[in-house]
């Protein structure tokens, strides 16, 4: 079963749009969402919880259509958009008594529980919580109304290396018994290394791919050779970099020929990122 179908998503302002923005989600996995900043992840995941209104587009969650049960949906749904900056000066005691009326299966035991696991105390106020309990008070809330499916938005983003590793880690507990499934979106593909099982790569408001974490990196290879050498790989290439030595490119695996001699190697998610983002002018 997929926790997330989406399917053609358009959306289009002034100066950017989304096109034809279309992946999965099986249930009981994490999907990494990544992309440079303006790529437009944050407006994907927007349009997919209809808070802003696409051109066209379908959402299913858990086969259902979203728009059509958004209601019973979002009681199924847990997400968060950066910190929680609203009510900052209210204790936490007080936001949750206000936030967990709109949820019809609100359990205060398993709330409580979240707090006690996350060490938050809910006497503080949302000003006093650090960016990393802020983002434990976000997955609390989501996680106490029986939600299945997370969305986060740079859940990670400003967080210390520690915050992050223990972060990554509930991620993981989250999904072990199949049922829960997390969609978060990144820049820091270090955090995907450790935790996605999948990865989706939007570039420039338009998918580039989504697969498997393994199958995603092994699409592509990383070349490096001579200047000379490079004249024979150069419009193979989705961009390259040149230097002293000669350049280094990025490849789809199917268009590498060994017999040409040029080293490769497996490049990591960041490479994949950088080398995507210089695919217009292809060089550096």
């Amino acid at each position: 079963m997929f926790a997330l179908e989406v399917k053609g998503i358009n959306k289009k302002y002034e100066h950017f749009e989304l096109k034809d923005v279309s992946f999965e989600l099986k249930k009981g996995y994490i999907m990494g969402f990544i992309g440079a900043n303006g790529a437009g992840k944050t407006t994907t995941l927007k349009s997919i919880l209809n808070m802003i209104h696409v051109e066209s587009g379908i959402v299913k969650v858990f086969e259902q259509n979203f728009i059509a049960n958004e209601i019973e949906m979002k009681q199924k749904i847990g997400y968060a958009f950066g910190g929680t900056d609203f009510y900052t000066r209210s204790r936490v005691k007080k936001v949750t008594s206000v936030i967990k009326n709109f949820y019809t299966n609100w359990d205060d035991e398993t709330y409580k529980n979240y707090l006690k696991k996350f060490e938050i105390n809910e006497n503080k106020k949302i000003i006093e919580l650090s960016a990393g309990m802020r983002v434990k008070y976000n997955l609390a809330i989501a996680l106490s109304h029986g939600a299945k499916l997370l969305i986060l938005d740079e859940p990670t983003s400003g967080l210390d290396p520690v915050a992050r590793d223990n972060l990554l880690d509930i991620f993981q507990e989250l999904v072990e018994d199949g049922e829960m499934s997390i969609l978060f979106s990144t820049h820091i593909t270090s955090d995907l290394e450790k935790c996605a099982d999948y990865i989706t790569y939007l570039n420039e408001g338009q998918i580039i791919n989504s697969c498997e974490k393994d199958a995603f990196i092994d699409t592509y290879l990383l070349l490096n050779g001579s200047e000379k050498q490079l004249e024979t790989v150069k419009n193979k290439l989705i961009s390259y970099k040149t230097n002293s030595f000669g350049f280094t490119g990025l490849m789809l695996a199917k268009d590498y020929d060994p017999s040409i001699g040029i080293k490769s190697a497996v490049p990591n998610l960041e490479e994949i990122m950088i080398y995507y983002s210089k695919k217009e002018n292809k060089y550096v």
